[in-house]
């Protein structure tokens, strides 16, 4: 007897795992060069610095005449090796703690709210190695061809600094932050305004009422958690004077980016990451119910 519901399991997990996927996977594709160009504009720490980008349509230019079409695309494949597992643990977990929640007497709005917590700081063990090779590697603006690869910068990085929180896991707490704040609003936003906002029997009006709701989600948990995206971004980044340590922790990386920048320096990269997230959460959140729902009637 156990042995059924063991299997049906297994069978919903697997479609959550490869729906999830699947979105990361597209999401990906469609949305790196702004991922790039963000991390761009948070690393550089001054106007008056000659690498610094006057404007997101400067830095557009800038990369496409310096670094070719290809450096849009640097720093790609950590996170498309990294999307596919980070993704399908992103909605798996959110399903099983939405689940697990379930037995708790909360209203559904703090379980959408909690278990996309959840989700976000699983999510961020995942894929904080991957996001330290990433962040080097986008920071890099030699020419596409000029740029070491992904597994020689990876092992760059274990033989001068390690498998640990300076090393490898650099900036392990802000992504924790990052990922865990992100999920929390992009989640409990979207499950709770789409419950409220009545379905749409035209397929075609109900797409745009999904799209709608996820841009938005999107774009808001982006506002929230960019002061973390920034931080993570320094911590994991080239610091200012090679061989010294200047960004180590998250909150102390945040007070000192306030204290030396000002206010408006947490929210560096804030336009391309909203043009990324937005369209791109909504991107992944369609993906992933139209993906699981044909995996539920053909699989």
């Amino acid at each position: 007897m156990s042995a059924q519901p063991n299997a049906g399991f297994a069978r919903e997990a697997s479609r959550q795992i490869l729906a999830g996927g699947s979105a990361g996977l597209v999401e990906i594709c469609l949305m790196h060069p702004l991922d790039v160009v963000k991390t761009r504009f948070q690393i550089q720490r001054c106007a008056t610095d000659p690498n610094s980008y006057k404007s997101l349509g400067d830095s557009f230019r800038t990369i496409f005449r310096r670094e070719g079409l290809f450096g849009f695309y640097k720093g790609v494949l950590p996170p498309i090796l990294a999307e596919t597992p980070k993704r399908a643990v992103k909605f798996f977990t959110f399903e099983q703690y939405k689940k697990l929640l379930g037995y708790v007497s909360l209203s559904p709005a703090l379980t959408f709210a909690i278990a996309g917590l959840g989700s976000g700081l699983t999510e961020a063990i995942v894929v904080n190695p991957f996001e330290v090779v990433k962040v080097g590697l986008q920071a890099n603006r030699n020419k596409f061809t000029e740029q070491p690869s992904t597994m020689s910068y990876a092992r760059h990085i274990i033989k001068t600094e390690g498998l640990g929180l300076q090393g490898l896991n650099k900036g392990f707490t802000a992504t924790l932050g990052r990922h865990g704040v992100f999920n929390m609003v992009y989640f409990g936003f979207y499950y709770n305004v789409k419950n409220i906002i009545p379905v749409n029997k035209d397929p075609t009006l109900e797409f745009l009422r999904k799209f709608g709701i996820g841009l938005l989600s999107g774009t808001i948990a982006s506002v929230i958690n960019i002061p973390f995206d920034v931080a993570k971004s320094r911590i994991q980044g080239p610091q200012p004077v090679p061989g010294q340590i200047k960004y180590r922790t998250c909150f102390k990386t945040m007070a000192t980016v306030y204290q030396e920048e000002g206010f408006l320096a947490l929210y560096k990269g804030l336009l391309p990451k909203i043009m990324r997230l937005g369209p791109g959460g909504a991107v992944m959140l369609l993906v992933y119910e139209y993906t699981y729902s044909w995996l539920q009637k053909n699989w």
